[in-house]
């Protein structure tokens, strides 16, 4: 697997100024060049400049008739927030506007300086300038921090931690584009005042922007949605409620083998299968902490024989329960359970969004129980088993990142220690390169996130590793140690998919439907050309299926040009013309997707060369014979 190290979240960047390189020749072929990540602080610094420069530009558009509330980077580009006086939207007409305005802000080089100022002074400028959304933001910020500011020349100024450039002339406006506008409420906070965001991008150099275009007018051909819908795969039912996946027979062909691997690696990796409730009393989730500390994404309780119970968000406190369901000693351990567990977490109806986000979806959940001294050793082979599976599934460029021990935590610094030491150890046994994000982790525990990257360069947060030591500390799980005594175990969540839904998601959208041969729904279509030649295919379909193939025949009612459109716009691998002359011989004339004809071959040498075969562009033709082609009456 190629792997890189990934740069520290955002909260945690830093605010020193830096600056923009002098802008790079593009390659000879810009389509298939990596294009520069968030990992990368000085494309970071370009991105949040350019935010800046255009909300002086929205400033002046508008004649400073709007409050600028946030705009920070992401993934590939940057947002702002804006809120209008007269309480009207920022059109999307009004994008070309804001541009030109931007390119003269670009042209005139203003400095970019960093200012520190007391807190009474910052609300006094703020409530000044009748920003009264940052004078929210500043409440917000801690004592002990720094209150920082940084003003473009002398026109315009924003609360605001960095990173920037150091003029706006740094800046390529021919690598700056705005991209949309859309509404978001303050803080998503659906009481408070609709905002208007609007989404821009900023690269390093102008090749690197028309390549951005040209991957998301790609990912617009790809999207899941229009690809599940063409395909027939799923679909998200209205009547049924929002965020809720219906699979259709195809597509829970998929996820039936996408399941089937998952399952066959566990339990070759040494962990055993769970299967657990959806639903508990209520008082589980207060023993966990969920109701305490993630309510706002549980569904309301339902009353069952005046006792209130829960939809499961979570799967870890059932693995608790089944621990604990036992007396353990260290000579068990480590217990190694896994479960591709359903869970159902309440999501506004503006937030969903195909399978990406869902209210209820399948967790490809395990959680280990070991002692201290096995940890290592235990994320070792969790590392190995998520490489093993992704890799199967096509992904084998990866970013890592190690999240440590936050300001408010549980657990004594020994555990912290321990924990990180064993994470990082095993990163650096695996020889992958990756960040640290200090202070990262999760209150329970120190964690490793990885992403994968897919067909179009995006990347996702899929896998994840984390250690936890709050829930055996809530349970009050324990085991018998060498001593006699009573010792807590460790626990290890972690996931491989993240979720079933959402890893189909990136997992059709990377190929664009085109699945490899192992994975389709369907493998191959027999295409009959004559009436006669129907039962015969019938008989060859059965065949096909005792040879644990995935195999259909094309109903015949269209001539056989449209048999084939029709086969290839629904993504089958593996077209067998059949007519007269493979009857007489007990053979298929075969068409593989992106290879075209391939000649005839017999049946049973064929099935033979499909058996293990992961995609028609190792199918061996050599063999094959070139027979005209037929076409019906």
């Amino acid at each position: 697997a190629r792997v890189r190290a990934a740069a520290p979240a955002s909260p945690r960047a830093p605010s020193t100024r830096l600056y923009a390189a002098p802008a790079a020749a593009p390659p000879a072929e810009p389509e298939t060049a990596d294009l520069p990540t968030n990992a990368d602080p000085e494309l970071v610094a370009i991105r949040h400049s350019t935010s800046h420069i255009m909300a002086l530009a929205v400033k002046r558009v508008y004649d400073n008739a709007v409050q600028v509330t946030i705009g920070p980077w992401i993934e590939n580009g940057f947002y702002y927030d804006f809120y209008r006086d007269d309480g009207e939207a920022i059109a999307d007409g009004d994008l070309k506007k804001i541009k030109k305005e931007m390119d003269r802000i670009i042209k005139a080089n203003y400095p970019i300086i960093r200012e520190v100022l007391p807190r009474s002074e910052a609300r006094e400028r703020l409530l000044a300038e009748g920003e009264t959304f940052k004078v929210e933001v500043l409440d917000g910020i801690k004592d002990e921090e720094e209150i920082s500011f940084y003003r473009i020349g002398d026109e315009w100024w924003d609360l605001c931690a960095g990173p920037h450039v150091e003029s706006t002339g740094a800046i390529s406006p021919k690598a700056v584009a705005l991209e949309s506008v859309a509404g978001a409420y303050w803080r998503g906070d659906e009481t408070r005042e609709m905002l208007t965001r609007v989404y821009g991008t900023a690269w390093p150099a102008a090749w690197q922007l028309k390549e951005h275009k040209r991957r998301v007018e790609e990912a617009k051909k790809r999207d899941h949605r229009l690809l599940g819908k063409k395909l027939d795969l799923f679909s998200i039912q209205e009547e049924a409620g929002g965020g809720l996946c219906f699979w259709h027979p195809r597509g829970a062909r998929i996820r039936g083998i996408m399941e089937q691997t998952w399952k066959d690696e566990h339990e070759a990796g040494g962990y055993e299968l769970l299967y657990t409730p959806h639903i508990a009393n209520v008082d589980l989730w207060k023993t966990s902490g969920h109701f305490d500390f993630y309510q706002e994404g549980m569904f309301d309780q339902m009353d069952v024989e005046k006792e209130q119970y829960q939809l499961k968000p979570m799967n870890c406190p059932f693995h608790c329960l089944v621990y604990k369901d036992q007396l353990r000693s260290y000579r068990d351990l480590p217990f190694r359970w896994a479960e591709l567990g359903t869970v159902y977490r309440y999501e506004r109806s503006g937030t969903l969004q195909g399978l990406m986000r869902v209210r209820g979806f399948t967790q490809d959940d395990a959680h280990i129980f070991c002692t201290p001294e096995q940890l290592e050793d235990e994320i070792v082979m969790v590392l190995e088993l998520t490489q093993k599976i992704l890799t199967r599934f096509g992904f084998a460029d990866y970013e890592l990142m190690l999240s440590t021990r936050p300001d408010k935590a549980v657990g004594s610094d020994e555990i912290w220690d321990t924990a990180t030491a064993a994470l990082r150890g095993a990163l650096e046994r695996k020889g992958w390169a990756f960040g640290v994000d200090e202070g990262g982790g999760a209150f329970y525990g120190p964690k490793i996130d990885l992403k994968i990257k897919d067909a179009l360069g995006r990347q996702w947060q899929c896998s994840t590793v984390q250690c936890d030591f709050n829930l055996p500390e809530r349970f009050d799980l324990n085991y018998r140690d060498a001593e006699g005594g009573s010792s807590r175990p460790i626990m290890v969540h972690r996931a491989i998919f993240g979720s079933l839904e959402r890893f189909f998601a990136i997992l059709l959208e990377s190929v664009g439907g085109d699945l490899p041969l192992w994975l389709a729904p369907t493998q191959l279509r027999l295409l009959p050309v004559t009436d006669g030649a129907r039962e015969y295919c019938a008989d060859v379909a059965a065949r096909a299926r005792r040879r644990g193939l995935r195999v259909e025949v094309d109903p015949g009612k269209e001539r056989l040009n449209k048999q084939i459109r029709n086969a290839e716009q629904q993504r089958v691998p593996l077209m067998c013309v059949v007519g007269e002359a493979e009857v007489a011989t007990d053979e298929l004339s075969v068409r593989a997707r992106g290879r075209g004809d391939l000649g005839a071959v017999g049946v049973d040498a064929l099935f033979g060369l499909l058996d293990g075969l992961d995609d028609v562009v190792d199918l061996d033709a050599s063999g094959f014979v070139v027979k005209p082609k037929e076409e019906a009456a």
